[in-house]
This record gives C-alpha cells, sequence and structure tokens, in this order.
C-alpha cells in the first residue's frame, strides 16, 4: 500500500464535495481513535488473546450479517475448531451443518477450502501477508487487508462499507458512498490512512466502528460523533442521498429456497430423497420417515414457501453447483 498524507495535512476532498474546515489528519486520527478506544464494542474477536484464525473467522461470518448473529455461532466454530487443522480434518458438510442461519452458506465451503489451503500450504498457519492471504480460497481485497491488519499488526488499507460511509461523510460531503466500490474511494482511504502500521491498524478499526454503531447509513447519531465539527456532510446541511439504496429481497428468492433446502438437509439424521426436497408428501409433515430427521419443523418451512417445482430444482441444481450438497442414486446430502 501507498503511504498515506503526514500528518499535518487535511484530509483530501474530492472535486465537486462539500468543503469543511476539518482538523490536521493527525488530530482527526487522534479524535476517533481515541473515542474507539473509550466506546469499542467488547467483541471476542478484538481480544489481544485472540488468535489469527479466530479473527479470520470473524471476518468470513461478517460479511452481509450482523454481530449479534455471527457471536453464537462464531463461538460454536472455534470451539469445534480452535485451529486450522481441527476444521480441514473434517467434511466440508460439516462447516455447513454448523454454518446455522448465518446466510450464504457458500461462506462455509471457502473456510473449510481455506483452513486445507493453511494446512497444505502454511503449516496449518493463517498466513501473515496480504497477498499470502489473497491466495487462499474464497478471500477477497478486504478480508485479506483486514486479516493482515487486526491479526498481525500490519498496514493496510481496509475498506467495508462502514469505513466508505464515514469517509464518504466525514471528508467527501455525501450521504452514502456510491453503490460500488470506486477507484477514487480506494485512494482517499489511502490518504487517510496514518503512517505507521500501530496507528493505522487503531484507525482501521475506528472507522470501521465509528460507522457500525454511530455513522449509519438510517439514522445516524451524529450528536454522539467525535468529529462531527469536522463533517463536510454536516456542514453541507446534511444533502440527501444521491440514490435510493436498494434493499436485498428475501421472500419468494432462490435464496430463500436454497437456505431452506440447505436447513431440511442440516437436520436429517441420513440421507434424504431428492423428490422429499422437490415435492410436499403430506405424509412427511406428519410423521417424518426412515431417511429423514423426525421432526417436520425443515421439511414444514420448506414446503410452506409453496415455492414453484421450476425454482426448487433450480434451487437445487445450485447447491450441487456450488458443493454445498452433493446428490448420488437420487438421494442428497451434505458434503461428506
Amino acid at each position: 500500500m501507498n503511504p498515506g498524507s503526514g500528518s499535518a495535512a487535511a484530509p483530501p476532498t474530492a472535486a465537486g464535495d462539500a468543503q469543511s474546515t476539518p482538523p490536521s489528519l493527525g488530530a482527526l486520527h487522534a479524535r476517533v481513535t481515541e473515542w474507539f478506544s473509550d466506546e469499542a464494542r467488547d467483541l471476542p474477536w478484538r481480544d489481544p488473546a485472540c488468535t489469527p484464525w479466530g479473527i479470520f473467522v470473524s471476518e468470513i461470518m461478517l460479511q452481509q450479517t450482523p454481530v449479534v448473529r455471527v457471536l453464537p455461532v462464531w463461538h460454536d466454530w472455534l470451539q469445534r475448531w480452535p485451529a486450522p487443522a481441527d476444521l480441514a480434518a473434517e467434511p466440508s458438510g460439516a462447516a455447513v451443518r454448523h454454518w446455522g442461519r448465518l446466510g450464504y452458506p457458500r461462506r462455509a465451503i471457502r473456510l473449510h477450502a481455506a483452513a486445507s489451503a493453511m494446512v497444505a500450504d502454511h503449516d496449518g498457519r493463517v498466513p501473515t501477508t496480504h497477498d499470502e492471504l489473497l491466495a487462499l480460497p474464497g478471500v477477497g481485497a478486504y478480508t485479506a487487508a483486514a486479516v493482515a491488519a487486526f491479526a498481525f499488526g500490519r498496514r493496510e488499507t481496509v475498506v467495508d462499507t462502514n469505513i466508505r460511509r464515514v469517509h464518504a461523510r466525514l471528508v467527501g460531503g455525501k450521504a452514502l458512498p456510491a453503490p460500488a466500490l470506486t477507484a477514487a474511494e480506494m485512494k482517499r482511504a489511502v490518504a487517510l490512512m496514518p503512517g505507521d502500521a500501530r496507528s493505522s491498524v487503531a484507525w482501521n478499526a475506528a472507522v470501521m466502528e465509528l460507522g457500525a454503531v454511530v455513522c449509519t447509513a438510517r439514522a445516524p447519531r451524529c450528536v454522539a460523533c467525535p468529529v462531527l465539527d469536522a463533517c463536510a456532510w454536516v456542514a453541507a446541511g446534511r444533502p440527501a442521498p444521491d440514490y435510493v439504496p436498494k434493499g436485498q429481497a428475501w421472500a419468494g428468492t432462490d435464496r430463500q429456497v436454497r437456505g431452506a433446502i440447505v436447513a431440511v438437509l442440516r437436520h436429517a439424521e441420513g440421507d434424504v430423497p431428492r423428490s422429499v426436497l422437490l415435492d410436499a408428501p403430506v405424509d412427511l409433515l406428519r410423521g417424518g420417515s426412515s431417511t429423514v430427521a423426525p421432526t417436520p419443523g425443515p421439511l414444514a418451512a420448506l414446503y410452506g414457501l409453496q415455492a414453484p417445482s421450476e425454482q426448487l430444482e433450480r434451487a437445487l441444481t445450485g447447491l450441487l453447483a456450488d458443493g454445498l450438497v452433493e446428490e448420488s442414486g437420487g438421494l442428497v446430502r451434505l458434503p461428506g
């Protein structure tokens, strides 16, 4: 990464952005990181005793998933698989089974694949550099930067949705960042970084937290912001967003159907006939069968969606293609 601006410089502004009169960049760093020291949530992956593996798992689980949902699953995973080798020794289906209801279960498969790569290529350890992390299965630029920074104290520019929103308001004068990460945003994030590794790690964590709990998307708590007087968005009169964010649909989508199918397989005591997943025999709702767990809850939830047959077929085909389930002789199961 390129070095950040010197501590005496003011935060950069993009052409056409609203202007404010901010403190020096060094003062901005100090105010935000001091706020973080006082106000940061007590999260287990922030504990100095947390292993790099624990931090790696948290970063994968927290993608598009609230902390409150991640916490119990994270604890379960770290108890079951305290090191990459422990997870790699299990079939990938075990990762999916214990993913619970976090959503996007492909992340479980990728975590398993990453653990296997750590065992094969890194002596069972989480690699320490951005490039090595980026080479792991399923790891993108954000995750590589975040793990390198938070697990190993490296100076990396970490840019997630919360950080982008703080930068957009504080420096850019915009209510929201662009719908997708731009080169200009990355350049601004690099320029805002402290010059030394330790301060940069604290800055990344602090800005992320500020976006998560104060500078939120829908109801920012500006009165609690440690840099309210320096915010270009506030100085501009809090202009409305340039666009209306579209929430991700859930009800009736293939994602919902896929999740319902995976839930059935997670709770099954054995292989599940393909026909059970694609049809809705009433007797199964009443009493289960020899191949399906006797509690009908997941099956009832799947059938209750009343998804058309072509959607059920499409969802199952997608799960098979993604490696989230496997099929043999008309029987479907989690990967073994």
